[in-house]
């Protein structure tokens, strides 16, 4: 894990590749896209029916790690309409300690009703304190905003001109983007420029590029 400090708060980026905000206590994961497994297998792409549970197994295992109060999703947490993965997620929220929180994204269709039923609070955009929580990456003046939606992730060359290309945590002057949570989102090669910070996501640690 990596932390980082903003506005003088601390961050902790995590691996799984989540963030921890450690004040507020409050995890956030980005770009999940829930029902994607089953929208491809119903359209007849050959993807395992076990990899509809392993993105909820990574869900408890980014949880277990820093028990948090609450977990908020930013958007992108469904990809499309109902399917069955819904009632996994549902089965999923009931045991959850944690408020889940989401601010909505450009896939977020299914209707508001079905999450406020689960008691999950919905948001367009949020602000808790000179923070910014929004799917869309937006800059607006006087806050640091927390986003997702670009997938974000990084080219590296190595000896040998081996490349490899890593989701990774995008972090501008007042903004950072967290990587797609999910199984089978791909990542958007971003290009950093001065002053910019890349923290790379691996299975064991987060690394800051130099």
């Amino acid at each position: 894990m990596t932390k980082t400090s903003i506005h003088n708060n601390t961050f902790t980026l995590l691996p799984t590749g989540t963030m921890f905000w450690e004040e507020q206590e409050i995890l956030f994961i980005a770009d999940v896209h829930l029902g994607k497994v089953a929208h491809f297998r119903k359209h007849g792409s050959a993807v395992p029916q076990e990899a509809i549970l392993k993105n909820f197994e990574l869900l408890d295992e980014a949880i277990s790690c820093c028990d948090p109060k609450e977990v908020c999703f930013l958007g992108d947490l469904f990809h499309s309409a109902l399917n069955i993965e819904w009632l996994y997620f549902e089965k999923w929220v009931d045991a959850q300690a944690a408020q889940i929180t989401l601010v909505t994204g450009n896939h977020d269709i299914i209707n508001p009703e079905r999450f406020e039923q689960l008691g999950i609070k919905m948001f367009d955009e949020r602000v808790i304190d000179t923070f910014l929580l929004t799917h869309i990456p937006e800059e607006r003046e006087g806050y640091f905003n927390f986003c997702g939606h670009i997938h974000p992730g990084v080219r590296l060359k190595g000896l040998g001109r081996q490349v490899m290309k890593l989701p990774c945590f995008f972090k501008k002057e007042n903004q950072l983007i967290l990587p797609a949570f999910g199984e089978f989102t791909g990542n958007y090669i971003l290009e950093p420029e001065a002053g910019d910070e890349v923290f790379v996501v691996t299975p064991e640690e987060v690394i800051l590029v130099e």
